[in-house]
């Protein structure tokens, strides 16, 4: 049986998570963004899915240099071509996992 402190943690953690989130959300849809918010936020897409991409090609060790995995480097130029010239998501993500899993049963 859950006591009610546990429970109680439960949902203000819920809460606690959940509002932080929303708020942006709710503010933006009903107060509007300035314009040099809007223009940088233009930007953040190309720059999450380069970290992305950059975090699963290089792996670092703290005192080391970057390792690259030449798989998922020699992937991402495919996957890449198919994103620019589809564009459509789902069908690239797909083609990027089955080419990545077909050059690791290969190589």
């Amino acid at each position: 049986m859950v006591s009610k402190y546990i429970l109680m943690a439960i949902v203000f953690s819920g809460l606690v998570t959940w509002i932080p989130r929303m708020i942006p959300f709710i503010l933006a849809k009903y107060k509007g963004l300035p314009p040099i918010v809007e223009r940088f936020l233009k930007f953040l897409p190309v720059s999450i899915i380069f970290a992305l991409i950059l975090s699963s090609v290089a792996t670092g060790k703290v005192g080391g240099f970057p390792q690259i995995k030449w798989l998922d480097l020699i992937a991402v130029f495919p996957t890449g071509f198919v994103a620019f010239r589809y564009r459509n998501l789902v069908g690239t993500v797909l083609f990027g996992v089955v080419l990545i899993a077909v050059l690791r049963f290969i190589f």
